[in-house]
């Protein structure tokens, strides 16, 4: 008899709320560690951990480069957990991805500068970067995987919905901390120690959250396999890989869809775009981003609830489908003069819509079955996003320029990419796999 792939239909209750919010507290902050390198790139990472004689190009590569490694070790991490997390249960990696990713971060807040150390200032960023990434890796799968097997049928795309709303409230707890951080110290202070607060305390935060972690239990799809002795008896990783193409593929395409509509819309939008090309000054767009990452997480909400409403298909519709239209309406609305107060106003509406990356594991989740879901999950999501996410910001500095096929409609680049993969999400939507999971797939699923 094939093993459930969520609980059946019941009411919430007071533990599947305490679930809820300790896994989401845990992502929160996991993300918020991962995102606040990016947020000071330029502020920090290159006048403090890289020699001032390169090139204003070469400190680009290198800065980028060690954001980047992050993304390239991520694979790594996650496969491993993954293996252990289908082996040995759910709550044990769940619980060691958050003390992999505190750790190195408030390593980052007391390390020392370039000027101190010279060359291994950089070296040790880069690999508490790596760490970081291999944490991250195992956490975001884990994670969804983690609620989807305790959150009741009918709540399955809330639970999800509201898990991821809690991971990307990293990203505005990131801008939110750096607002304040600029408010209350001078440039001056920032260089010399302020920058180590937010990696300080996203470390300490960290320790907490492993802590807290142990209150949760083993999610029940994962004890009823154990107890009728069902988990994957090979490498789940090799099962994955010959017997779930399909499913592999459906999360790799949406993977693309959520890290552009991540990257672009909420990561290089602010400083890049808005700043860089419309030159807001740098409150005035981390301010916008700052509201942008609070729509993407209530839109996660949405997008969870509606699907659970709707169903599959029309959701990807609403949402996918908004978010190829606001996308092009947003990046076409900017300029220099316009007022902050519609700015504000079309960047919040941009980033509710940003709130469709929800469907990718609402979708990605369903389409393994229980014994091999988290490696079949971590494996295409993490090498989807590690490839996608060294092709981004490349292609989207490259469709702003003026030098290519869209001549004068390039300030319109980075709206057109986020359009183009939204529109293929919806397309991958419509699949049957995607909405009806692995239980109705005609393909070779035989696993428990």
């Amino acid at each position: 008899m094939n093993a459930q792939w969520q609980p059946s239909a019941r009411p919430l209750n007071s533990k599947d709320f305490k679930t809820l919010i300790l896994s989401s507290l845990g992502g929160t902050l996991e993300f918020y560690d991962f995102v606040i390198y990016a947020l000071y790139i330029d502020t920090i990472v290159k006048p403090l951990f890289l020699p001032h004689t390169l090139s204003p190009l070469t400190l680009d590569l290198f800065a980028w480069g060690i954001f980047a490694a992050g993304y390239l070790v991520r694979p790594i991490g996650g496969i491993i957990m993954a293996h252990f997390g289908d082996k040995v249960g759910r709550k044990q990696m769940f619980t060691l991805s958050v003390a992999m990713m505190a750790l190195p971060t408030f390593i980052i807040g007391v390390l020392p500068t370039y000027e101190t150390i010279g060359i291994f200032a950089p070296l040790l960023l880069l690999a508490m970067r790596m760490l970081q990434g291999a944490a991250i890796g195992g956490e975001m799968p884990g994670a969804w995987v983690f609620i989807a097997e305790h959150t009741p049928k009918q709540r399955y795309g809330l639970g999800v919905g509201t898990l991821t709303s809690g991971i990307t409230g990293g990203i505005l707890l990131g801008f939110f901390v750096t607002i304040i951080i600029d408010l209350y110290f001078t440039n001056q202070n920032i260089l010399d120690f302020a920058w180590r607060i937010p990696f300080i305390i996203g470390g300490i935060f960290g320790v907490i959250s492993v802590y807290l972690r142990k209150f949760l239990s083993e999610t029940p799809i994962f004890k009823e396999l154990a107890a009728r002795k069902a988990l994957e008896k090979s490498i789940p990783v090799v099962t994955v890989i010959k017997k779930h193409k399909k499913a592999c593929l459906i999360v790799a395409l949406l993977t693309w869809s959520l890290s552009t509509a991540i990257m672009v819309g909420i990561l290089i939008t602010p400083g890049r775009i808005v700043g860089g090309m419309y030159h807001f000054a740098n409150l005035d767009w981390r301010i916008g981003g700052c509201i942008a990452a609070l729509t993407l997480s209530i839109g996660c909400i949405i997008s969870g609830w509606l699907d659970d409403k709707l169903g599959t298909a029309k959701t990807v519709i609403v949402t996918w489908g908004g978010l190829a239209i606001v996308s092009i309406y947003f990046y076409s609305s900017l300029s220099a003069d316009m007022s902050l107060t519609k700015l504000y106003s079309i960047w919040a509406v941009f980033g509710l819509f940003i709130g469709s990356i929800a469907m990718t594991p609402i979708i990605g989740t369903r389409t393994f079955p229980p014994a091999i879901r988290y490696s079949g999950l971590s494996l295409s999501y993490n090498l989807a996003y590690a490839l996608f996410s060294a092709i981004t910001p490349t292609l989207t500095i490259y469709l702003l320029s003026p030098d290519h096929i869209l001549g004068e409609y390039s300030y319109l680049g980075a709206g057109i990419y986020i359009s183009a993969v939204a529109l293929l999400a919806v397309l991958v939507g419509f699949s049957q796999l995607a909405q009806n999971g692995w239980q109705n797939n005609t393909d070779d699923q035989s696993i428990n």
